[in-house]
């Protein structure tokens, strides 16, 4: 018997019994939703949470810094000495030697440096980072009022939106923001702000001296260009570097020189003699690897060499393996729906089985072979699979629509840190989804179909 005569055998088999093959299919319309459903909610989940982070952070940025985080500390060493000639360091060599590594694309430095800021009856702290030109263009600022800063000119500041959250009335400590969430008097675009460099020596101008020991005279402030402000209003986080001052690293590097001449920049470290190195340290390098899959290996390797290193993809990573194990669940709960839609299947079948003795036998008797026989019946609880899988991935778009806009009607997957749609399908799930209906169905008919080709012709023959 031919393939095509079979596949309409089953067909009209099940037409002739409409109602209860209705029935069937529906209890796999409903195991193939609930799995579809329930991993796309673990898929949404997932890539809802990836682009949580991706925007916040970068997956394949490890930063490094030495063992002081970035800040150079003289402590003393047993001999008297300072141990600071030991203490790894971020210097230009250090980046070629980062930049020779396998799947290392890219590194860029930082260097900070804290600086106080004067306007008017306002004093604020300045966080200020500088970065260089190519990493600038790959941090992804929006810009609200100005332009970034560039390399061809004196030192500007780029203001991130809540640097004014740092500013209090100097005579009290009164923060506007802090205390009531008002923003400071101040315009950075056109207001001059002043600033101390050598914050040391405005402190210690600060104490009032003695007749004996007079107070050092107030370090020189300086008014510094502004570039630009961050896009943002007061109080919102979406940046990182919001708190933050960004300028070009070369620019900073320049201004502080000529600020503090031979004497030491503070977070610098300096020689045995006390008299500073002839080069700038950097804070912190960014390390951009090609593949996430390639973060770690390379974090260790900083981490042996003595750096301190961290990258998020570590624990992002966990956060997945978590998510992964609640997509199995979550598809082990639409399993359960799956195993009842089964076991009315091989129901199903074997109650046709139990009516159709008499024509089983009649097809033994005419020579019908059995494996023909057991392909009929597989292929009718393969169709019954086929289509109970095609009407309930239709159905799990319709399931998946509902939960999706309900989620965004009622705010709940803002406020859960939810970006987009919680439910997912993709497309690769739908065939997948229909193929495994379609084994499933195969698998619930294989013992009944077992059973057909078993049956004794003259036993079948005189069943009534």
């Amino acid at each position: 018997m031919k393939i095509f005569d079979l596949l309409l055998m089953s067909i009209s088999n099940l037409w002739k019994r409409k109602l209860r093959t209705v029935l069937t299919v529906l209890g796999v319309v409903i195991g193939v939703t609930s799995i579809v459903v329930m991993m796309a909610l673990g898929i949404g989940l997932r890539e809802s949470m990836m682009e949580n982070y991706s925007s916040y952070t970068s997956m394949t940025q490890i930063q490094v810094s030495s063992s002081g985080g970035g800040y150079y500390f003289e402590t003393a060493s047993s001999s008297g000495g300072s141990s600071q000639e030991e203490e790894k360091r971020l210097d230009d060599a250090l980046i070629q030697e980062i930049l020779a590594m396998e799947h290392v694309q890219s590194v860029y430095p930082r260097l900070r440096f804290s600086a106080l800021a004067k306007c008017g009856k306002y004093m604020g702290d300045l966080s200020l980072i500088g970065v260089t030109q190519g990493e600038l263009q790959t941090m992804k600022i929006k810009i609200g009022e100005g332009k970034l800063p560039d390399s061809d000119s004196e030192l500007q500041f780029f203001y991130g939106n809540n640097v004014l959250t740092n500013f209090y009335v100097e005579k009290n400590y009164y923060y506007p923001f802090w205390e009531k969430n008002e923003a400071p008097d101040i315009d950075l675009m056109k207001d001059p702000l002043f600033v101390i460099f050598d914050t040391n020596a405005y402190y210690n101008s600060q104490g009032g001296g003695s007749e004996e020991s007079p107070a050092p005279k107030p370090p020189k402030k300086y008014v510094i260009k502004t570039a630009g402000i961050m896009a943002g209003e007061l109080g919102e986080w979406e940046n990182n570097d919001s708190q933050s001052v960004i300028c070009d690293i070369d620019a900073l590097k320049a201004e502080l020189k000529r600020i503090f001449k031979k004497d030491v920049i503070p977070g610098q470290p300096k020689r045995k003699n006390g008299k500073p190195y002839n080069e700038l340290f950097y804070s912190q390098l960014i390390v951009q690897v090609d593949e996430m899959e390639n973060v770690t290996p390379i974090t260790n390797y900083l981490k042996d060499m003595g750096y301190e290193a961290y990258s998020s993809a570590e624990w992002i990573q966990s956060q997945m393996d978590t998510m992964n194990t609640v997509q199995a669940v979550l598809g082990a709960i639409g399993a359960v729906s799956m195993l009842v839609a089964a076991i009315s299947i091989t129901n199903t079948m074997m109650m046709s089985i139990y009516e159709r003795t008499k024509e089983i036998g009649v097809m033994k008797v005419l020579g019908c072979d059995i494996h023909n026989i057991q392909g009929l019946f597989l292929m009718e609880a393969g169709f019954i699979g086929f289509i109970g899988g095609v009407v309930g991935v239709g159905f799990s778009y319709l399931v998946g629509t509902v939960i999706n806009g309900l989620l965004a009607s009622s705010g709940a997957g803002e406020s859960m840190g939810i970006v987009g749609a919680i439910c997912r399908i993709p497309i690769w799930l739908c065939p997948l989804a229909i193929g495994f209906a379609v084994l499933i169905g195969m698998i619930a008919g294989f013992l009944p179909s077992l059973r057909a080709m078993r049956l004794s012709p003259l036993a079948a023959i005189r069943n009534e």
